[in-house]
């Protein structure tokens, strides 16, 4: 299991709690968690944390991500998705690495990347974004109910 930072280290870390609710892009370095109501954009190279009370409906880009609440739109993820505890997500998944525990719902599509399929760009304001390479994905060409027939380890090595 991943280890977080704590809250008061000084990196760059916040907490969102249940009470708020926005809606907008947000864009962060260091480690976030959100327990609030979200609907919108979220981008980072880094860590985001959606809370057991947290309801996103949201495109989400990032570096990692750890979901214990309910999330609806896509998520892309340079490194990992975690579906933690009773998460909710209806989503579709662009990820290497795809953990899903026991008792998660999960509702969407997922495509599991290749790391070296990463690309790093320039979105123009200094900071660095990616999108998967046109190598090819094994995985991407598979239908759904191929996916449901079988039991499939899904974390990329």
């Amino acid at each position: 299991m991943r280890e977080y930072q704590g809250a008061g280290d000084g990196s760059g870390n916040a907490t969102f709690g249940p009470g708020l609710v926005f809606e907008g892009k947000l864009s962060f370095q260091g480690q976030v968690r959100f327990d609030g109501t979200f609907t919108g954009e979220i981008s980072t190279d880094d860590l985001l944390i959606i809370g057991e009370t947290a309801k996103v409906s949201a495109d989400i880009t990032c570096g990692s991500v750890v979901i214990n609440g309910e999330v609806n739109g896509k998520i892309k993820a340079r490194d990992s998705v975690e579906l933690r505890g009773h998460a909710r997500v209806k989503a579709d998944l662009t990820t290497p690495s795809l953990v899903m525990d026991k008792g998660v719902v999960f509702d969407g599509y997922c495509n599991m990347m290749d790391k070296r399929d990463v690309v790093p760009l320039s979105n123009g304001e200094g900071r660095k974004t990616w999108q998967s390479g046109g190598r090819g994905n094994k995985h991407q060409n598979r239908n759904r109910e191929a996916l449901e027939a079988q039991p499939v380890d899904l974390s990329a090595q």
